[in-house]
């Protein structure tokens, strides 16, 4: 059986030399749960990755960003699914965001990014773009 694939977008938002890292819920999938990953999610059919990144962030986080250019785009497949994962630049709004579907939130520069468990997916896009 074919595994399915998924097209995600994520949001690197940026603020002065620090980048909002994201940690998953709790979940069944162990290469998933507690991880850590940029905030965003799954295009749906007819939008386009600017207006799910948009959506995305509204509905997980209830927080207008500013979509701006495209840092890469990493391939992976997971036990169950393959995913193609495109990060863009991103710069938030001056309201705080609320984690609705994240465990905790932190502002780390590159390096100290490394300390995190992050995804697969979420740090062979970290060795790709940074």
């Amino acid at each position: 059986m074919e595994k399915k694939h998924l097209n995600v977008v994520c949001a690197v938002v940026q603020e002065g030399d620090k980048y909002l890292c994201t940690q998953r819920l709790r979940s069944h999938k162990k290469y998933e749960s507690e991880l850590w990953e940029f905030p965003g999610g799954k295009v749906k059919e007819g939008e386009n990755d600017y207006e799910a990144l948009i959506r995305e962030l509204k509905e997980e986080m209830d927080w207008d960003i500013f979509v701006g250019r495209r840092l890469g785009c990493v391939e992976h497949e997971y036990p169950d699914y393959t995913i193609t994962l495109t990060a863009y630049l991103c710069r938030g709004s001056e309201a705080d965001f609320k984690l609705f579907s994240h465990l905790d939130a932190k502002w780390l520069t590159r390096d100290k990014m490394e300390a995190l468990r992050w995804t697969a997916a979420d740090r062979k896009l970290i060795e790709t773009i940074f």
